[in-house]
C-alpha cells in the first residue's frame, strides 16, 4: 500500500494507506511505488507487488497449509451454499470477481449458476497477469460461461466490467478476505464503489476472515514451514530482479504481528543490522537502521456483525450470512 504515515505521537504509525493520486492513475508502476514507499516513514510497499509469478505460486501454497484455514473455510461455505446463492439471484447474467486468484472459488460458484442460465459472462479483475491467466484457465472449463479478463486495479476493472449494457443481473465477488488488505477508509470507499455499480436485484458476495485468538493468527501468517516468510521475502527478490536492487535476503527477517488494538495482522521485513541498499531502478539508495522494517501487508479481521454493517452503510441489504464457527470465517450475500 502506498503509505501516508499517521503517527499517534508515540512513534508508532497507523496502517499504510493507498495514495489516492497514484491509484487514480492505475496504481503507479512498481518502480514508482517502491520509490515512494521506501522514501517514507514508516517504509511500506503495497501488497499488490507481492504477487509476481513466484509470489502467486507461494500464496497458492500458503492456502494449502494446515495453519491457514481461510481458503478451506471459504471453499466449504461456497460448496455448501452455491446452489442457494444461485437460487437467490435467478436473473443472473454477469459475475465479476475482484482478485480471482486461481479461479477455483469462482468455478465452484459458476457451476450451479450456469445450470440456471442460458449463458453467463465471468469478468476477472486483477493487477497480476499471471493470476488472470491461471484463473482464466480454471474458469474456462465451466460450460456455458464466457470469460473476460481485465488487468486493472479493482475499481478500474469494475468500471470496465460494467461498461457494456447489462443483459441481466450482476453479482460481484470479493472473496478470500481481500477486503482485509484495505485500511478501513479505503475498504469503505471500495464497498461504496461496488454498491454504486449494482442495480436493484444485483448482489455482492463478500468473504471476510473473523477475529480469532492471536496465537492461531500468528501461525497462519508465520507458518512453521516458512512458506509465508518466503512469500514476503520474495518482494526483495523481485526488487533485485526488476529494479536492479542489491537486497541481501539474509539481512532481513519475516515478521508477522497481531495488532489487537487495530484487529489486524501485519507483515514486515525487518533489517537485522544497519546497512544501505541500492535500488537503481527506483532511483534511490536506502539506509536501514537495525530493527527497521518494510511494512508489506496488513490483514484486518472482523466480527460477523461488522461485515454486515459495512454493506449496509453503502446502501446494501444483508440477504444471507453464513459463518464457519470453528475457523471463524464469514460469507455474506448483500443485495441492492
Amino acid at each position: 500500500m502506498q503509505p501516508s504515515a499517521a503517527f499517534d505521537g508515540k512513534g508508532r504509525a497507523d496502517a499504510p494507506r493507498y495514495d489516492r493520486a497514484l491509484r487514480s492513475q492505475g496504481g503507479g508502476t512498481f518502480a514508482a511505488d517502491v520509490a515512494a514507499g521506501l522514501s517514507r516513514t514508516p517504509r511500506a510497499i503495497s501488497p499488490r507487488w507481492l504477487y509476481d509469478a513466484v509470489g502467486s505460486g507461494l500464496f497458492d501454497a500458503i492456502c494449502r497449509l494446515p495453519w491457514y484455514p481461510i481458503t478451506r473455510a471459504e471453499n466449504a461455505l461456497l460448496d455448501r451454499h452455491a446452489s442457494d446463492i444461485a437460487a437467490r439471484l435467478p436473473h443472473l447474467a454477469e459475475v465479476i470477481e475482484l482478485g480471482p486468484g486461481s479461479g477455483d472459488k469462482l468455478a465452484r460458484l459458476l457451476a450451479p449458476m450456469a445450470r440456471r442460465s442460458v449463458g453467463l459472462t465471468a469478468h476477472l479483475v486483477d493487477v497480476s497477469a499471471d493470476a488472470l491467466d491461471a484463473a482464466r484457465r480454471t474458469v474456462s472449463v465451466v460450460p456455458r460461461v464466457r470469460v473476460v479478463a481485465h488487468e486493472a486495479e479493482f475499481e478500474d476493472g469494475l468500471r470496465l466490467a460494467t461498461a457494456s449494457p447489462r443483459r441481466g443481473g450482476r453479482l460481484v465477488l470479493f472473496l478470500g478476505s481481500n477486503i482485509g488488505n484495505f485500511d478501513p477508509a479505503e475498504a469503505t470507499r471500495l464497498i461504496d464503489a461496488i454498491a454504486a455499480a449494482l442495480a436493484p436485484g444485483d448482489g455482492l458476495l463478500l468473504g471476510a476472515d473473523l477475529v480469532k485468538p492471536g496465537p492461531i493468527l500468528q501461525l497462519a501468517y508465520d507458518d512453521p514451514l516458512g512458506v509465508t516468510a518466503a512469500f514476503n521475502r520474495n518482494l526483495l527478490v523481485r526488487m533485485n530482479r526488476e529494479l536492479g536492487a542489491d537486497f541481501d535476503l539474509g539481512r532481513f527477517r519475516h515478521d508477522a504481528r497481531w495488532n489487537a488494538s487495530h484487529a489486524r495482522m501485519e507483515m514486515h521485513l525487518v533489517a537485522g543490522a544497519a546497512h544501505q541498499v541500492r535500488v537503481p531502478g527506483a532511483g534511490l539508495t536506502v539506509g536501514f537502521a537495525a530493527g527497521e522494517s518494510i511494512w508489506t501487508e496488513s490483514s484486518y479481521k472482523f466480527e460477523a456483525r461488522q461485515v454486515g454493517r459495512m454493506g449496509e452503510a453503502a446502501g446494501l441489504s444483508v440477504d444471507s450470512q453464513w459463518v464457519d464457527p470453528v475457523n471463524r470465517f464469514a460469507l455474506t450475500l448483500f443485495t441492492r
